[in-house]
């Protein structure tokens, strides 16, 4: 089968497209022929050894797939070979096949299509958990969404509507922000044009109660600045490559909140909030609420300018591999 693997850090360039051995099922394991998998920021991030988790070269990169179980190992019960089933991890989705343990795969709900599947499970339970259970948004809510048009700013956008919150989308071009309000923003910010600090007060009429942020740098302060008494800044990530530093001054004067996500602790010390998480979004996917937006599919042997795209944010939503062309 044919895999890309990063051989050495250092970036998209270093990738190779390799045939490697087909995997065959241990005990409880399962393979699933892969028919799209999908790129996120971490996985960037994972080529050059700057993320919070360290992965051993050589690896095959990916961190969520959707596919079709082609064979199964002793004891397992929960999957049968034909059934269309999807997963997200740390690595190894961008491969013609991949093999696990069953139970870290999930059946794709009847009338889902591959697309979607293969867009969910990172992005979107991000974008949940952020809103539910970090935030515990309430209806009616202004919601912040810095990065917007990226895949876990799209999914936020998209659930807090779900939530019934009101949204202000922001990011760094006109393009990306038609994008957004397409998606259903009802308000949008282009913070390389227009001062964010000053146009989300007015747009909200006073400040925003959330604030999610996946993107860290300059405009994280300037979105604090702009919130409401008691509001929740939720911070998932830092895809600007740069950590803000927060005046705590400013946390004081407004008595909110500023929580972290992250999604493997969020798993671990928090069981059952996930579980009513997963419940509720599994839910949501089966009835056809969930609607990712696709930037662009590549193939496999493209897989430098997919990661490429992501890395110079030039994607709006998801970028997908295609195994298969």
């Amino acid at each position: 089968m044919r895999a890309v693997r990063c051989v050495e850090y250092g970036g998209p360039d270093l990738l190779v497209v390799e045939e490697l051995p087909a995997p065959e099922p241990g005990p409880g394991e399962i393979v699933v022929d892969v028919h799209l998998a999908a790129i996120n920021f971490p996985d960037v991030l994972l080529l050059t050894n700057d993320y919070q988790i360290k992965v051993p070269v050589p690896f095959i990169p990916g961190s969520e797939l959707a596919g079709v179980v082609s064979a199964v190992g002793d004891g397992v019960t929960e999957h049968e070979v034909g059934d269309p089933v999807f997963w997200s991890g740390i690595v190894g989705a961008f491969a013609e096949q991949v093999s696990g343990p069953a139970a870290s795969f999930t059946r794709i709900p009847d009338g889902v299509d591959f697309r979607t599947a293969a867009s969910f499970g990172v992005v979107y339970f991000t974008a949940y958990h952020s809103l539910r259970s970090v935030a515990d948004v309430q209806k009616g809510e202004w919601v912040c969404v810095l990065g917007a048009a990226g895949g876990v700013g799209l999914a936020t956008v998209e659930i807090a509507q779900v939530l019934g919150a009101r949204v202000v989308a922001c990011a760094s071009t006109d393009e990306k922000l038609g994008v957004c309000r397409e998606r259903g923003a009802e308000a949008t910010i282009n913070y390389e044009t227009e001062d964010l600090k000053v146009r989300l007060r007015e747009l909200t009429d006073g400040g925003a109660d959330v604030v999610i942020d996946p993107v860290g740098g300059r405009y994280s302060e300037q979105a604090l600045r702009s919130m409401r008494w008691r509001g929740r800044f939720v911070t998932v990530g830092f895809a600007s490559g740069e950590i803000p530093r927060i005046p705590l001054n400013l946390v004081l004067l407004k008595g909110m909140s500023v929580i972290g996500f992250e999604m493997g602790s969020f798993f671990m010390k928090e069981p059952e909030l996930t579980q009513r998480d997963r419940s509720e979004m599994m839910q949501l996917l089966a009835d056809g609420v969930i609607q990712p937006h696709t930037s662009s599919v590549y193939p496999l042997a493209d897989a430098a300018d997919a990661f490429r795209e992501l890395a110079e944010r030039r994607a709006t939503g998801k970028v997908l591999i295609d195994p298969k062309a």
